[in-house]
């Protein structure tokens, strides 16, 4: 039943957003995973993008009552703008430890494919034409007609949630694979995909629910 509704969950979303889950892995040994002090890491040479990507992210941390710290906050420019060594991000990983994290939510581009599809009016022909005439008809467009086709550009991308517990294995805790399809707004595309992680985290028990807001309380207060 629980995954019946995942997959609900899913379809929704992919049905009304620039936003769809591909594929993602719960590691099979954690039940529950409730973080108390959340580092958020957003991987893009787009300024303007990753500060509202982290700050989302970070918003939405906190309005379930967990601490939560965005890369921007928490490193220097250098970080981000030079290659790190292994031995460098072991270090970094222990002073975040020292610093009270137990968790890191890293996400990152990992390819850009661009599409082509026919226009959906190019679909609703009858599939059981056998004559050429009907064939070249329905086809002919894509000599001489630029409309014919849709172009548009899908950003894959991944988000990786890492325990850096001190009294735990420091392990990967859930990945999830998600495509932004044509993207046009930085927000909307922003608001789209933590909606969807989030979602995902709270259906995966790897984070706490939002809270209820007592209506009954907001009307006393008014």
């Amino acid at each position: 039943m629980k995954y019946l509704k995942l997959f609900g969950v899913f379809l929704l979303l992919a049905s009304c957003s620039t936003t769809q889950l591909v594929e993602n892995w719960k590691n099979p040994d954690i039940d529950i995973y409730n973080p108390s002090k959340i580092l958020i890491v957003g991987v893009t040479s787009n300024l303007e993008a990753r500060e509202q990507f982290e700050n989302k992210l970070k918003a939405e941390y906190e309005s379930r009552g967990i601490e939560a710290v965005t890369g921007l906050e928490q490193f220097e420019a250098s970080i981000t703008s030079e290659k790190q060594s292994e031995e460098e991000l072991k270090r970094l990983e222990n002073n975040l430890i020292a610093d009270g994290f137990d968790t890191i939510l890293f996400t990152k581009v990992i390819g850009v494919e661009d599409k082509i599809s026919y226009r959906n009016d190019y679909h609703q022909y009858d599939n059981t034409y056998r004559r050429f005439s009907e064939d070249y008809l329905k086809y002919q467009d894509a000599f001489y007609n630029p409309e014919y086709y849709n172009e548009y550009t899908v950003y894959h991308a991944e988000t990786s949630m890492y325990c850096i517990c001190p009294t735990k294995d420091r392990e990967l805790i859930w990945k999830g694979y998600i495509d932004i399809i044509d993207p046009e707004s930085v927000k909307e595309t922003v608001n789209d995909y933590v909606r969807l992680v989030m979602v995902v985290l709270e259906e995966q028990q790897l984070t706490n629910p939002k809270p209820l807001i007592d209506e009954t309380n907001t009307e006393a207060i008014k």
